[in-house]
């Protein structure tokens, strides 16, 4: 779909947005426009080189934006800028809400049209949004955390349920994480995007450049918190697999334990069982409960030094 915003009523397009286009949609923007239109291949690409050019003062940014559907589905999908001193022409090829209210709602400000305008509205809005994700992801870390300290493995679950509490808490972290790692995808393109544009081109206003580096010192405090966040995520998952291992320990301390409690006993059932003509026990009238006895005692003595030592 190719939709065009002029943000002034009776003005003519400043923001062409091209979304999920059709071949025929996108060559049409290319003569509206006389811009070059990125392909998906090209906006997809990861090298700085190609994500960042500038070509006779018109600059042509991609990078990888979280986007989330109107069905409320979470992905990452690149984004291309082509922005010309007095349009901006964005391709995408996913859903993203942001864009969409963006779109509908942006006006242009007083003055002359400018391409810069939509650009630095559409990353404002980008960075703002980044960082209510961190800011949820911050919430949703605690919730984890406070979960597993104190109503998981330290509280009272035990046996069947402890095991699916961890099983789940590592998919919960796990999650997190990839969200985290996403997120980390964005403020990277975002960082390279805001250091370039003033360095690439001179035609953006002092207002502009002023804004570039609020949006550059955003960016910063954001990729810091996801730091943070990441760390945090890395402290679950050290946490939560140590749990697991106390438990795997735990399991194999009482196999151990069984399986040297019962060497005495087998022994001294196997030592009996051998029923030789000369063996004194076989005529005693005493001899089977002597050595049911022996037997219990072998077993008790053991048990008694492992809890003693604290093995137990």
């Amino acid at each position: 779909m190719l939709h065009a915003i002029s943000g002034r009523e009776g003005a003519p397009p400043v923001w062409l947005d091209l979304d999920r286009a059709t071949e025929a949609e996108r060559d049409d923007a290319a003569r509206q426009t006389g811009l070059r239109v990125p392909s998906l291949a090209e906006v997809a690409e990861i090298e700085s080189s190609s994500r960042l050019t500038v070509d006779s003062g018109t600059l042509t940014l991609t990078m990888s934006m979280l986007s989330r559907s109107a069905a409320g589905l979470r992905s990452v999908s690149p984004i291309g800028f082509v922005v010309a001193p007095d349009r901006l022409l964005t391709v995408r090829f996913a859903e993203s809400v942001l864009v969409d209210n963006l779109a509908r709602n942006w006006r242009a400000p007083d003055g002359p049209a400018s391409g810069m305008q939509p650009f630095l509205g559409l990353l404002e809005a980008m960075v703002d949004r980044l960082a209510d994700v961190l800011e949820q992801l911050s919430g949703e870390m605690d919730m984890l955390s406070a979960a597993l300290f104190r109503d998981g493995p330290a509280g009272r679950l035990s046996g069947r349920r402890r095991t699916a509490f961890l099983q789940q808490t590592l998919v919960e972290i796990g999650a997190r994480g990839a969200r985290i790692s996403q997120l980390r995808d964005s403020l990277l393109g975002l960082g390279r995007i805001v250091r370039y544009v003033p360095q690439a081109v001179t035609w953006p206003t002092e207002a502009d450049i002023h804004r570039l580096a609020t949006l550059d010192r955003d960016v910063a405090s954001l990729s810091d918190y996801d730091v943070q966040l990441n760390d945090r995520v890395q402290f679950l998952l050290d946490a939560t697999l140590g749990f697991i291992s106390i438990d795997q320990n735990d399991t194999i301390k009482v196999l151990t334990v069984v399986s040297i409690v019962g060497i005495p006993p087998t022994f001294i059932a196997s030592l009996y069982g051998m029923n030789f003509h000369d063996m004194p026990e076989l005529g005693w009238r005493y001899g089977y409960p002597y050595v049911l006895c022996l037997i219990a005692l072998s077993v008790v003595v053991p048990l008694a030094v492992f809890w003693r030592k604290g093995w137990l």
